[in-house]
């Protein structure tokens, strides 16, 4: 039987492109799931923020982290692409990670080339990173731990500079990373992408977010040299700002009017659907029924 792992890489091999959601917890990857996009992103900018209420600097530790995978495992059935950070410390650490999301199941982890701590290079003006060996250490690491060959190893640079970027990615690619991600702010145009996949010799996962100038890319583009493209924190931003607009509105009422608010609610009964109510009363009945017998 194929696993989801093997169906996964099967895709990318036969030269498919993968949509990704971000989620940030169990409730936002069940969304996700019932979504048309092909996987769930775990984001760990929104991990921080649902887990923590804190800025994405690394605060949250590696069993935080998996617990969270875990949980959105338990229910979910697409394949969950995971922002494994750094590695949480040492290579040693790195093959820790790797093996405990892989039970977690997680289908592909991204490993980034900051030190640890790091800071998320969506929202800092400077990111510091490990030296290249360091980094290619890193990803051998990853690889070794694997218990499973199908779990994908997406090796992503933070380096800011162009040049510095194709280096380290062909040097990551070698490595055997499976995948090479830039951040955003590193290139600015579709033709820098295709650069990029000639350098090193792999497709490419990209992270799509408003504000940057990758929101000018067809689809066509993308496709083209990506395998992997993920809205990392579309849901988490429109989650916030919903909720932000709701309870200023209803603050300012305090009555029992919900008439009208700037962002409708779902109803109880379509939420009863998506969490699952009806099919655990279900399942309780059953064995209850047995139990009277």
């Amino acid at each position: 039987m194929t696993s989801s792992r093997q169906a996964l890489r099967q895709r990318i091999n036969d030269g498919s492109t993968l949509w990704f959601g971000g989620a940030q917890d169990a409730l936002s990857a069940l969304l996700v799931d019932q979504s048309p996009f092909d996987g769930i992103f775990s984001t760990g900018f929104g991990i921080s923020a649902a887990l923590l209420g804190q800025p994405d600097m690394e605060l949250y530790t590696l069993s935080e982290n998996v617990a969270t995978v875990n949980r959105m495992a338990n229910v979910v059935r697409k394949p969950i692409f995971v922002d494994a950070d750094t590695g949480y410390g040492s290579v040693l650490n790195m093959g820790r990670t790797v093996r405990e999301f892989e039970k977690a199941g997680a289908a592909a982890l991204q490993i980034e080339d900051q030190i640890s701590p790091k800071r998320c290079p969506a929202a800092t003006t400077t990111s510091t990173l490990v030296s290249v060996a360091d980094a290619v250490a890193r990803i051998q690491a990853a690889l070794d731990a694997r218990t499973d060959p199908d779990l994908l190893i997406v090796a992503r640079t933070d380096a800011m500079d162009p040049g510095e970027a194709l280096e380290r990615a062909a040097r990551y690619a070698e490595a055997g990373a499976d995948l090479i991600q830039p951040i955003s702010r590193t290139f600015n145009s579709h033709a820098q992408l295709v650069q990029l996949r000639e350098a090193c010799g792999k497709r490419l996962s990209l992270q799509l977010m408003a504000g940057t100038w990758m929101t000018a890319l067809t689809r066509a583009q993308i496709e083209s040299v990506a395998a992997f493209a993920s809205y990392p924190i579309a849901g988490l931003l429109t989650t916030v700002h919903a909720v932000q607009a709701n309870l200023a509105e209803l603050a300012r009422r305090r009555s029992g009017d919900f008439a009208d608010l700037p962002f409708e609610q779902t109803t109880m009964a379509a939420f009863k659907e998506l969490i699952g109510w009806h099919a655990l009363e279900e399942r309780q009945a059953h064995y209850e029924t047995a139990r009277a017998h």
